[in-house]
C-alpha cells in the first residue's frame, strides 16, 4: 500500500481548538480533576474539599481548597518551612517532614472549624491504619479527598505521608494502605513497624549511620546541614516526637519577624531619591540661570 501524506487544509485548522492553557503547560491533570472537583446536584453549593500535596525541591505546600467558577478557593495552608517553629531544623522535604506537615494542617483547619477538640485523630503514632468516624451527637468529621496533582503515586512516596499526617490529625480522607512505606505487593502484607520508621526519619537515622561509617566525606557533604544544626542520627525520633507535640500544642500559624537594619548601614539603592517639591523648583531654577549664563556668553 502506498504511502499517503495526510494533508491538513484549512478545514482542519479553522475547526481546531487549543487545550486548555494549564495543559499545554503540563500543570494540570483536567481528567484527574473534574473527578476532584464535580460535586453532586443533590448537595447543592456543598464544598468538595481537596487536600492538595505539592514538593518543590526546598518545601512541601498542603493546602485544603475547594473549587468555584471563578478560582479555587484556599481555606487552609500549611509548609515545611513552618517546621523550624516546631524544632525541625533541616531534612524539610523528606517523608517524616510531610508526615509533620500534614499534620499541622489537620490541626489548623480542624481548629478553624472548632472541631480540634472533637475529633483528635491518632495521638499515638504506630504507623498502623487508622481513619476517622464520626463521633455521634456532634458535628460529622472533616472530609476531604487527596489532590496529587502530577505525581507519580508509587508505593511509599512522600505524597502519602502528607496524607498520613493528615488523617492521623483528625481529618477523614478515604484512602487505603497499598501505597504507604511497608505494604509488599507480592505477599500482599503490611508492616506498620516499616511505616512508623518512616514517620520518625529513622530510615534516614539508619542512611546516616551507614553514610559515615563507610564515606565520612561523603557524609559530611550531605548531611552538612545536620551536622551544623547539631542533629545527630540518634536524636531523631525524640525530635519527632516531641515537633508532633508541639504542632498539636499550637498550630495556628507564626508571623515571621522582619529582620532589623543595623545601625550604620546604607541601603543600596537602583534608582534616584524621588525629590521634594522644593527640590524640584530650585533644580529648574538653576538650569534657568545656567541657560542665560550660555546665552550671555555668546552674545559676548
Amino acid at each position: 500500500m502506498p504511502f499517503i501524506k495526510v494533508v491538513k487544509n484549512k478545514a482542519y485548522f479553522k475547526r481546531y481548538q487549543v487545550k486548555f492553557k494549564r495543559r499545554r503547560e503540563g500543570k494540570t491533570d483536567y481528567y484527574a480533576r473534574k473527578r476532584l472537583v464535580v460535586q453532586d446536584k443533590n448537595k447543592y453549593n456543598t464544598p468538595k474539599y481537596r487536600m492538595i500535596v505539592r514538593f518543590t525541591n526546598k518545601d512541601i505546600i498542603v493546602q485544603i481548597a475547594y473549587a468555584r467558577i471563578e478560582g479555587d478557593v484556599v481555606v487552609a495552608a500549611a509548609y515545611s518551612h513552618e517546621l523550624p517553629n516546631y524544632g525541625i531544623k533541616c531534612g524539610l522535604t523528606n517523608y517524616a517532614a510531610a508526615y509533620c506537615t500534614g499534620l499541622l494542617l489537620a490541626r489548623r483547619i480542624l481548629q478553624k472549624f472548632n472541631l480540634d477538640s472533637i475529633y483528635e485523630g491518632q495521638t499515638e503514632i504506630d504507623g498502623d491504619e487508622y481513619s476517622v468516624k464520626d463521633v455521634p451527637g456532634q458535628p460529622g468529621a472533616f472530609r476531604a479527598y487527596l489532590d496529587v496533582g502530577l505525581a507519580r503515586t508509587t508505593t511509599g512516596a512522600r505524597v502519602f505521608g502528607a496524607l498520613k499526617g493528615a488523617v492521623d490529625g483528625g481529618i477523614d480522607i478515604p484512602h487505603s494502605m497499598k501505597r504507604f512505606p511497608g505494604y509488599d505487593n507480592e505477599s500482599k502484607n503490611f508492616s506498620a513497624e516499616v511505616h512508623r520508621k518512616h514517620i520518625f526519619g529513622l530510615h534516614v537515622s539508619e542512611y546516616m549511620k551507614m553514610l559515615e561509617e563507610d564515606n565520612e566525606d561523603a557524609y559530611k557533604r550531605q548531611f552538612g546541614q545536620f551536622i551544623a544544626k547539631g542533629v545527630s542520627p540518634d536524636s531523631f525520633e525524640s525530635l519527632y516526637k516531641n515537633a508532633h507535640a508541639a504542632i498539636r500544642a499550637d498550630p495556628t500559624p507564626k508571623k515571621a519577624e522582619k529582620k532589623k537594619k543595623e545601625e550604620g548601614t546604607k541601603v543600596k539603592r537602583w534608582n534616584r531619591r524621588k525629590m521634594t517639591s522644593a527640590q524640584r523648583k530650585d533644580r529648574v531654577k538653576q538650569r534657568k540661570e545656567a541657560y542665560l549664563k550660555t546665552l550671555n556668553k555668546e552674545d559676548e
